[in-house]
């Protein structure tokens, strides 16, 4: 039972932030440590990003992007709910905060997102196999259900519920950070009847939150995916039906951005400048967690192999 296959997606989040960031995720995928990517396609380097997912045939999905920088659709780029009086997004909390006042438009939410799938389409080709949302947006409460409807349309299958099992036994986890993980996790948890509704997917585990930036080692991964998946096998049935039990880890790998290159519209934020990139791009690429992978059956995909 402990040798269960089990195939993991390693998706890089923020795809396109800035050249340093993609130069990174190519080098960690060409390297077999990353096997999936997630493009932000308002951050500045978003078309060279889909470009060498074409020259490397990198599978690429869309991080949709309500938070942070500038919205695509321009309509919205003037006098819409989603912007602050700077003219940008309101940024991670502030969302959170314009939402909780009933001061968004959901069909301005909507009108992005689909403005952002279309770019999508544009940059790459094709549509996106899979759909989640920077700093987690997409679970909000009312966002959940355009979200899931965008999806619905389009035909994505595939998106990203992030529930870590574990999270709250992390005593590494800054208190602040805890409660704001807490938050999306329970938001998650609220979301999981309305994608399950539109007929949205999603991989059996989901890990990623305690492996962040500075906590991220080796241990700490291979920790949190036996644990994960022994409890998983643990609560149900002895077999998932397909077989294998899927995982998606989400890293944030790359170099750090130049104070002057990337971000979304406002240049790059501090955790993009900060070494805790190249400190993941590093700790995944260790030959150590690549023999785990080999020796535990674990096979790295993306979610058309799902």
């Amino acid at each position: 039972l402990r040798m269960l296959p089990v195939k993991l997606i390693v998706t890089g989040d923020d795809f396109g932030y800035c050249p340093r960031r993609n130069q990174g995720i190519v080098e960690c995928f060409l390297a077999g440590a990353v096997s999936n990517v997630s493009l932000l396609v308002n951050g500045s380097a978003a078309a060279d990003a889909a470009r060498l997912a074409r020259r490397h045939n990198i599978p690429i999905g869309l991080h949709a992007n309500l938070s942070e920088g500038s919205p695509v659709c321009e309509v919205l780029r003037t006098n819409s709910s989603l912007l602050n009086q700077d003219g940008f997004f309101h940024g991670k909390m502030g969302f959170r905060t314009a939402l909780s006042k009933g001061l968004l438009k959901m069909s301005e939410v909507k009108q992005e997102l689909k403005a952002q799938v279309e770019l999508f389409r544009e940059l790459t080709g094709h549509l996106p196999p899979h759909m989640d949302g920077h700093q987690h947006v997409h679970v909000l409460p009312e966002v959940r259900h355009v979200f899931a409807q965008v999806l619905e349309e389009y035909g994505i299958k595939y998106t990203r519920v992030p529930v870590e099992p574990g999270l709250h036994k992390c005593d590494w986890i800054a208190p602040s950070l805890m409660d704001f993980y807490q938050g999306v996790e329970e938001d998650s948890l609220n979301t999981v009847d309305v994608f399950t509704k539109h007929g949205i997917r999603w991989p059996d585990i989901y890990i990623g939150l305690s492996t962040m930036g500075k906590n991220m080692s080796v241990g700490n991964i291979i920790s949190a995916i036996d644990a994960a998946v022994g409890d998983f096998l643990g609560q149900g049935p002895a077999r998932p039906q397909s077989g294998s039990v899927t995982v998606e880890l989400m890293v944030h790998p790359g170099y750090p951005s130049a104070p002057d290159a990337g971000g979304c519209g406002e240049g790059p934020d501090d955790f993009s400048q900060s070494w805790e990139r190249l400190h993941e791009l590093q700790t995944l690429m260790e030959p150590e967690l690549q023999n785990y992978y080999k020796t535990r059956n674990i096979q790295l995909c993306s979610f058309k192999d799902m």
